[in-house]
């Protein structure tokens, strides 16, 4: 493997750890209790997904990108018997997680070598209740993955109330996600997002998560559990998502760009 890859303990959880490819913080890891999230946009899918269908309720995901395969588990620990793929063209760090993280028996896991365009293509219409799109290349989400046309393969994909969870990163004046916004509003009627106050003011980047469907979304109950947290997220949609992100125009397979590296270089991404 020609990154670095590393699993750090956390302290006090004998079974708990961080996993680092190239020194950069990617996922986190609890064996012992794979419903509990630590990371902040970790939390923030949870509760989407919740709020979507509560649990015990079985869900079918799409996951883009695996590394610690995180919601993979949160979503097999909650819903026993969902049906989850997970697409991860990295089969040497998937290979390297299944041996120092193993997936339970029965988990209803199933990664696919295959990077997000060409494994969602393979996918038969209507198929999920959600798809997690958290792909990063070192510390950029790659250009392909917030295009019109993925976006639409995205919604092609998603039965017709199926819900986009998109872990984004950017910093005001969001030149990246305005344009990103205006890719997934292409394909989907309702579009919002959300992330720590301090990144929507444009005191530093951050992560951002972008949440569409095609039907109403839940928004001020996600904006309740977001405000509830204990690092609080804020979430908006409609006007307000303009007002903060403002306008651009969407990102297509012919003019596309990955997301901005954070400035002074990675120390955590997706």
């Amino acid at each position: 493997m020609e990154r670095q890859v590393d699993l750090v303990p956390e302290p006090g959880r004998a079974d708990a750890f961080t996993l680092r490819v190239g020194g950069a913080e990617q996922s986190h890891v609890d064996l012992a209790d794979p419903a509990r999230l630590v990371f902040e946009y970790v939390q923030r899918i949870g509760d989407t997904l919740d709020l979507l269908r509560p649990p015990p309720d079985r869900l079918s995901v799409v996951h883009v990108g695996g590394a610690g395969l995180t919601v993979a588990r949160y979503v097999a620990a909650t819903r026993p018997r969902s049906a989850q793929v997970v697409l991860e063209p990295d089969a040497e760090l998937t290979a390297y997680v299944r041996e120092h993280l193993p997936l339970p028996a029965r988990s209803g896991i199933k990664v696919r070598a295959a990077d997000g365009r060409s494994g969602l293509a393979a996918m038969r219409d209507d198929y999920a209740d959600a798809v997690v799109l958290d792909a990063f290349d070192g510390p950029i989400v790659p250009a392909d993955l917030t295009t019109a046309e993925a976006f639409a393969d995205v919604a092609r994909v998603l039965r017709p109330d199926g819900v986009l969870l998109a872990n984004l990163a950017d910093q005001a004046p969001f030149p990246y996600l305005r344009r990103a916004v205006a890719a997934a509003r292409t394909a989907f009627a309702e579009v919002v997002v959300s992330a720590e106050p301090a990144t929507l003011r444009g005191r530093r980047h951050g992560n951002v998560l972008l949440v569409a469907s095609r039907t109403p979304l839940p928004v001020e109950d996600l904006r309740r559990r977001a405000a509830s947290s204990a690092f609080p997220y804020r979430v908006v949609g409609g006007a307000d998502l303009l007002s903060v992100v403002g306008g651009g125009a969407p990102f297509t397979d012919e003019d596309s760009a990955p997301s901005p590296a954070p400035p002074g270089g990675a120390t955590y991404f997706g």
